[in-house]
């Protein structure tokens, strides 16, 4: 077997100098990139290559199979997370993660059952009293208010109290303005300075509560959090802090934009609605993961599908262009959830889908967010198709693919979109 290695196939550096001049954004940069080079490929935004991962197997080999070798480094996310277990690394994620498993598996999803019934309720109730009263509402809002609900649910044990909610819409502000914040660290939390203060009051306002109440027969994640600071030092105020925060921005950003992606997609697909709503979350996922980009820094050399990689080279892995190539996805910008249909062909590869990433750093929260959508959508879909009174022009590439604008709608008969 020859063992024989090559460098990473790069695109020419004046074409990506000519996608800049064109103010190209990043994802189409990123899209050239795989048309042209291929799913392991070099491009060059500074000094260094860095490489573009979307084959199946080099994103199973970068994050299923040498995850110690590309890691996670500190991103401007810290600032928002601190040292969560998003962001943590090493022995302290493998502790916050040993921490956090179980409560998004088995005996602890039952556990939560009640709560995110609790919550599709509340919101299937209010889409009620749209339907009989012609009222319009922006979908986007309403996902946005159902997965935090759900989220603060599971954590506090407490429906969210509308003060909390509008607190919170600091957390957004907070990622909305991520990509535009200076890159310095010190200055980029200057410029969000105010939101992060109401996040960190709302945060410790809840931890004090949750220790004031003391155990629960069916404690919440917070108290699951609290209950670890008892018995390990390294849970400080300061890291429960930030474990609580890290759970609310991924656990509401990622389930809201999913739903209203889904929304936006079955107008365009009206006869999408008579799938089974896991398929239709399934597809949505493909078309829109939930983490559309993740990157990773190579700490040793090692060599990917034959490719040499020297340590310190930055990695990025796409999901986002994995599941719409071609070679894996027949006709992949079609909006089709019968490929989630129960045996439907569809590829086999663990790395050609992975909208919750893959493994050791796969998202905690992937059985919780599936079931939390499909508990909605079950209370949702019967109550008829929306209008939409007009519709976003695109999608905004933060931490997750967002809508770029927003989604009024009525339930039943009202305006075309425009």
């Amino acid at each position: 077997m020859s063992t024989e290695t090559r460098p990473v196939p790069e695109l020419a550096a004046e074409v990506v100098e000519r996608w800049r001049a064109e103010e190209a954004e990043l994802v189409d940069l990123l899209a050239r990139t795989q048309r042209g080079v291929g799913g392991v490929a070099a491009f060059r935004l500074g000094p260094a290559p860095t490489v573009l991962v979307t084959d199946p197997a080099a994103v199973q080999h970068v994050l299923g199979h040498r995850p110690d070798r590309y890691v996670k480094r500190s991103h401007r996310a810290r600032m928002l997370v601190g040292d969560g277990v998003l962001s943590a690394t090493g022995d302290p994620w493998k502790r916050q993660r040993r921490v956090l498993q179980a409560q998004f598996t088995g005996t602890g999803m039952r556990r939560y059952e009640r709560r995110i019934a609790a919550a599709a309720h509340r919101t299937a109730e209010r889409w009620e009293g749209y339907r009989r009263s012609g009222e319009a509402f922006d979908v986007g809002e309403e996902m946005r208010g159902f997965a935090l609900d759900t989220v603060w649910r599971a954590l506090t044990g407490l429906p969210l109290d509308d003060r909390t909610d509008r607190e919170l819409r600091s957390v957004e502000r907070v990622v909305a303005a991520m990509p535009t914040l200076p890159t310095n660290a010190a200055d980029a939390r200057d410029a969000v300075a105010e939101d992060l203060a109401r996040i960190d009051a709302v945060a410790h306002a809840a931890i004090d509560a949750a220790r004031s109440a003391g155990p629960t027969e069916e404690p919440g994640v917070l108290r699951v959090l609290l209950d670890a600071g008892e018995q390990d030092p390294g849970y400080t105020d300061r890291l429960i802090r930030d474990e609580l925060v890290t759970l609310l921005v991924a656990g509401h950003e990622t389930t809201a934009t999913t739903l209203t992606w889904l929304f936006l997609l079955l107008d365009r697909h009206p006869e999408a609605r008579r799938a089974d709503p896991q398929a239709l979350v399934s597809e949505t996922l493909r078309l829109y993961p939930s983490a559309w980009l993740l990157p990773r820094h190579a700490v040793e050399d090692d060599v990917i599908a034959g490719h040499r990689i020297a340590a310190g080279t930055d990695v990025l892995v796409c999901p986002y262009l994995t599941h719409r190539d071609p070679a894996l996805w027949p006709d992949p910008e079609r909006f089709d959830p019968a490929r989630f249909a129960h045996g439907a062909d569809r590829p086999g590869q663990l790395g050609a889908y992975f909208p919750f990433g893959l493994g050791a750093r796969a998202c905690l929260g992937t059985r919780f967010a599936l079931r939390e959508t499909t508990a909605l959508l079950e209370l949702l879909l019967p109550m008829g198709p929306l209008t939409f009174r007009s519709r976003p022009t695109g999608a905004a590439y933060s931490i997750t693919v967002r809508p770029d604008g927003p989604t009024p709608a009525v339930l039943g008969r009202g305006l075309p979109a425009v």
